[in-house]
């Protein structure tokens, strides 16, 4: 199976924690790539993730499966030379739009799991990516609280949230989806510019239940757990931002423990 995570060396706790999951829960071979960039926005220098660190993730993968590898793509000049201006500055770092440039990468497979460095697997994924998904461009799941407000066909709920998708590539290429994505991301701010993008322009996406990208309550079912900010209305309505790697918040504010084995591998990594 084809993964494929972006980012600086800023996520690579949550990429840790993230890889162990996915290993836990299944002994496939699996192809991960890191795509990643280093260049400076004002000054603010973004860093590629660093050798090392994927070296760590590659032997990690390797004990589950000795076909399974993990790749590290830096696309600093492509990113640099097709910088997406007009959001560079949002709430947002500028990384959650390295996704945007997959189809310039030639040497990504035609199908890729796309995950967030937030996301981690609560079970087998198998069903997920065994999706039929030709003549479609990508799979996702509805955006919690985004399908209440955001639409492109009035009566219908259809924005997904883009920290999980299915991508095929070869329609992605075919309809220049990504190519699109950028130009808007360059001549338009937006709060969450790669997914305003994304949900703006796909022409052909399949909906799946919210299991596989589930951001806001973790079931028996889940398939991916999403650790997206969420909205609480006790004891006063206040935004609630918790990442798996701020272990201790995971389990006090949260309350969740089914991850405190994958947790204990990755305190081992880190010591």
């Amino acid at each position: 199976m084809n993964i494929v995570y972006c980012g600086d060396n800023q996520m690579t706790n949550g990429l840790t924690i993230s890889v162990l999951s996915l290993i836990k829960h299944t002994r496939s071979q699996l192809n991960i790539f890191i795509i990643t960039s280093d260049y400076q926005v004002n000054n603010h220098h973004y860093k590629s993730i660093d050798q090392y660190s994927i070296s760590k993730l590659d032997q990690l993968v390797k004990t589950v499966n000795q076909n399974s590898h993990v790749i590290q793509i830096d696309i600093s000049e492509i990113f640099t030379r097709n910088l997406p201006v007009a959001n560079l500055q949002t709430i947002f770092t500028p990384n959650c739009m390295l996704r945007l440039y997959l189809d310039l990468i030639p040497q990504l497979p035609s199908k890729l799991l796309y995950l967030d460095t937030d996301i981690i697997c609560h079970q087998d994924f198998t069903e997920l990516y065994n999706q039929d998904i030709d003549g479609h461009e990508l799979l996702g799941v509805l955006d919690h609280y985004g399908k209440w407000v955001f639409h492109n066909q009035l009566h219908t709920f259809d924005y997904i949230n883009s920290g999980m998708l299915l991508l095929n590539m070869t329609e992605i290429k075919k309809t220049d989806l990504f190519q699109r994505c950028r130009e808007m991301c360059t001549d338009h701010k937006m709060f969450m510019p790669d997914q305003s993008a994304i949900n703006k322009l796909s022409q052909s996406k399949l909906i799946v239940d919210h299991r596989f990208n589930e951001q806001h309550k973790l079931s028996n079912d889940t398939v991916f757990q999403h650790f997206t900010t969420s909205f609480r209305f006790y004891p006063w309505i206040h935004t609630q931002t918790v990442k798996p790697w701020q272990i201790d918040e995971v389990h006090q504010t949260l309350n969740i423990h089914e991850y405190d084995d994958i947790f204990a591998e990755y305190k081992k990594l880190n010591v």
